[in-house]
């Protein structure tokens, strides 16, 4: 005659209010069966004085082992949204069984609970909403989300290219508002590699540089080259004799992108005061 263990006692756990622990008892030994989440312990009518055959246990282990993936995945989720690929990398992280996590995502994404392109939609908003991150950045880091590229590309829509636009032409109005020793075009050129790096495209950026106005107070622009062609002057005489160093110097100044009439206007003067 198989005796099969019945349930001795059912006990809280102290750590956990939600989960009880099973003690079985089998020839008149009692020992520790497992643990279960409370609602298993409603689902499978779990009572003192129960038979449970190997194969209820079992099933009742491996519906646990699935409810606690969904329950630390919820948890997970509750600080902020994530995606598909962020749930499942999380809870190998987190040593849970391969067999487990597929059923967790799918019960999650039925509940409504992930959903990538939501969850890509609320990014692209946020990163538009409150930083400078361009498209193509924002579109990395949905990759490196998992995000798929149809629904990368469905959620960047709301980037719209006068949204790109306001941003771009902000970024580069500072940067070109900004006080510097620098020549215009070479301050342009760091504000076009800047919308760049900002993950901008080179449409954007070439109609923004179109628009705004594209010359410097004539000034600021003289009083950058003063600054430029005075190191120059004092590195070339060093190392050119007679009237050599003039080249060299007005050379260096057009590449830094200075016009060639301030250029030499900085010379002429240059001369005269020494």
């Amino acid at each position: 005659m198989i005796i099969l263990p019945e349930i001795a006692k059912i006990t809280t756990q102290k750590k956990a209010k939600d989960r009880y622990n099973i003690f079985l008892k089998e020839h008149e030994k009692e020992y520790y069966g497992f643990s279960v989440n409370e609602d298993l312990l409603i689902t499978f009518h779990l009572h003192k004085g129960q038979m449970l055959t190997p194969d209820m246990i079992t099933q009742i282990q491996e519906k646990d082992s699935s409810y606690k993936a969904y329950t630390l995945s919820v948890r997970y989720l509750s600080y902020r949204m994530r995606s598909e690929q962020e749930i499942i990398d999380y809870l190998i992280r987190k040593e849970v069984d391969e067999q487990y996590i597929g059923e967790v995502t799918t019960r999650l994404k039925r509940e409504g609970l992930i959903d990538d392109l939501v969850f890509a939609e609320a990014l692209v908003r946020t990163r538009m909403e409150t930083s400078t991150k361009g498209p193509l950045l924002v579109k990395k880091e949905l990759a490196d989300k998992g995000v798929s590229a149809d629904l990368t590309t469905q959620a960047l829509s709301l980037y719209t290219f006068d949204k790109q636009f306001s941003k771009v032409e902000k970024l580069i109005n500072k940067k070109l508002s900004a006080s510097s020793k620098k020549s215009y075009q070479q301050q342009l050129d760091s504000a076009k590699q800047t919308a760049i790096q900002k993950g901008f495209g080179f449409d954007v950026i070439s109609e923004v540089i179109g628009q705004i106005n594209s010359t410097r107070d004539e000034e600021e622009e003289y009083n950058a080259i003063v600054f430029q062609g005075e190191k120059l002057v004092t590195k070339f005489q060093k190392k050119e004799s007679g009237q050599g160093w003039k080249l060299k110097v007005k050379a260096a100044l057009f590449r830094k992108g200075f016009p060639a009439d301030l250029i030499d206007r900085f010379l002429d003067e240059y001369a005269e005061e020494h």
